[in-house]
This record gives structure tokens, C-alpha cells and sequence, in this order.
């Protein structure tokens, strides 16, 4: 090859270069921060950018991929996530507790996260366990374990104001795992225990409590049902018998006034009526095997005179 083949190859090498140094491509939700020797230039947008090669370059800053930190000149501005290690953390009731947090976050300004901090990976870090420890502090260790939400917009809050300067948005905080230690772990499931228990004994008592009162409520129900189907007894029964009274009195008065009509109201009838329950009862002793004696008192002469006077009824009749 001759010299001025060399040299246009070269020529051409140099021009590819710089084109590709000129023309700079930024895929979408990504951007970088140009410096014209040394100050800052401009943030390129999303699609071709022109920039003069060896007096433009792009900022190189420290980012955080796949748990590492790495170095770059892109800028990531869609929503990223760090998941920090384990960290040691103490409770007001001083029980030291290991706390793994889950950071989401977005750039929203890279000209801030690009010359407001060194290294911002890091910084949110450092800042998200200080601010941890500090919320953990004031809380107990129950309150801990069942306050996360609270624990969160706490942290959420303190991180979206401290790193605002940074040009950083923090969308949300979780904590992944709260992990006491492993005596707190027994002691809390033995409290755990023990409650259920109580629980349960509660229950049972409560249970047995209820029984009893609808067994005596039960009972009593069915002692007055039985009063009072005992009082209703007695009731229709006196009343049954009151209407047979009733029915045989005015029976005897129909009787007693069909004597009068028929013997007379000469002849008292009360006589005919005391005759013929005294021939009935005459009848009665006589009948049988054995010979019967028969003692009347003093006073039965008076019954046996006014009986005496029917014997005209019965003539008559």
C-alpha cells in the first residue's frame, strides 16, 4: 500500500472517530451530564446529540447495579430500588434489633444528583440507616414489629426532604425483615403462648358460665311452665266441678219441682225426697249374706216421724 493510501485510510479512521465522538445516541429514560472543558454544558435528551469531541465530555459519576457500585456516564432516571444489607438498629427498650430496609426511589433532577453529592448510592444509604435508627429508637420493641406503616411515611418523609437537594424523589420505604434477637424470639413466643392460653381459659370459663345460666334460666322456665299447667289444672278441675254441682243442683230443683207438680203443693216434697233416700239406704243394708244391726241416735226419732208421714204419699200414689 502506498503512503497516500495510508493516509486516506487513516483520514477516514479519524473521521469515523470523530463522528462517533460528535454524534452521541441517549436511549430513552436515560441522560448525561456534557462538560465543555471542565464546567458543565448541558443534560442531552433522549435521541441524537452533537457534542464537539475532546472538549465535550460526559460526567462520570458512581451508580449502584445489581449491589455494587459501579462507575458510569449515564444517568438512569427511571424508578430503582436498593436493597440495603442488614443493619444492627436499638430500640427505646434497649433490644438490639437487625432490620433490612427496601429503598425506591427516582432522579428527577441529574444536574443536582450529578454536583450536589459525591457519591449518591452511598449517601442514601449512609442517611437511610442513620434515619432508621433514630425512628427505631423511639419506638419499643412491640411497637416495632406492628407499626410498620407508621415506620415507613416516617422514613419515607425524613428521606424526601434530606436528599430533595440531591435532586432524588423518594417514592416509597418497606422493611423487608425485622429480626429480633433469638432469646426476645422465645421469650415473645412463650408470651405468645401464654396468651392463647388465658385465651383459651376465658373462653372455656365463659363458655361454662353461659351453660349454666341457660341451664338454670332452662330449669326455671320449666318449673313455672309446670306451676302453671298445675294451676290451669286445678282450675279447670275446680271449675269442672263447680258446673257438676251447678248441673246437679238444678237438676234436683227441676226434680224437686216435678214432685211439687205432682204430689201437690199440699205434700212438702222435701218429705217424698228424704223417703226415698231413706228406702234407698234401707234397701243397701239389707242386701248381703250376713245379718246386720243397725243403730240409730237419739235424734234419728225426729227423722223417723217426719219419714212416717209419707206413708199417706205413698197410699196416694
Amino acid at each position: 500500500m502506498s503512503t497516500l493510501g495510508i493516509v486516506i485510510l487513516a483520514l477516514v479512521v479519524l473521521a469515523l472517530i470523530l463522528v462517533k465522538k460528535t454524534l452521541v445516541i441517549i436511549p430513552q429514560s436515560e441522560t448525561k451530564i456534557i462538560e465543555r472543558l471542565g464546567k458543565y454544558y448541558a443534560t442531552l435528551q433522549p435521541g441524537i446529540n452533537i457534542i464537539i469531541p475532546f472538549i465535550d465530555r460526559a460526567k462520570v459519576i458512581v451508580t449502584m447495579r445489581r449491589g455494587m457500585y459501579v462507575y458510569s456516564d449515564t444517568i438512569d432516571l427511571r424508578e430503582q430500588v436498593y436493597d440495603f444489607d442488614k443493619q444492627n438498629v436499638i430500640t427505646k427498650d434497649n433490644v438490639q434489633t437487625q432490620i433490612n430496609a427496601l429503598l425506591y426511589f427516582q432522579i428527577v433532577d441529574p444536574f443536582k444528583a450529578v454536583y450536589e453529592i459525591n457519591n449518591l448510592p452511598n449517601a442514601i444509604e449512609k442517611l437511610t440507616q442513620t434515619t432508621l435508627r433514630n425512628i427505631i429508637g423511639e419506638l419499643e420493641l412491640d411497637q416495632t414489629l406492628t407499626s410498620r406503616d407508621t415506620i415507613n411515611t416516617k422514613l419515607r418523609a425524613v428521606l424526601d426532604d434530606a436528599t430533595n437537594k440531591w435532586g432524588i424523589k423518594v417514592n416509597r420505604v418497606e422493611l423487608q425483615d425485622i429480626t429480633p434477637p433469638e432469646s426476645v424470639l422465645q421469650a415473645m413466643e412463650k408470651q405468645m403462648q401464654a396468651e392463647r392460653n388465658k385465651r383459651a381459659a376465658i373462653l372455656t370459663s365463659e363458655g361454662e358460665k353461659q351453660s349454666q345460666i341457660l341451664k338454670s334460666e332452662g330449669e326455671m322456665a320449666a318449673t313455672i311452665n309446670r306451676a302453671e299447667a298445675a294451676k290451669q289444672q286445678e282450675i279447670l278441675r275446680a271449675e269442672g266441678e263447680a258446673q257438676a254441682r251447678i248441673r246437679k243442683a238444678e237438676a234436683e230443683a227441676i226434680a224437686i219441682e216435678k214432685i211439687t207438680t205432682a204430689v201437690g203443693q199440699s205434700t212438702n216434697p222435701a218429705n217424698y225426697l228424704l223417703a226415698q233416700k231413706y228406702i234407698q239406704m234401707m234397701q243397701e243394708l239389707a242386701e248381703g249374706d250376713k245379718t246386720k244391726t243397725v243403730y240409730l241416735p237419739y235424734e234419728a226419732t225426729n227423722l223417723m216421724g217426719s219419714i212416717g208421714g209419707i206413708k199417706d204419699l205413698f197410699k196416694s200414689e
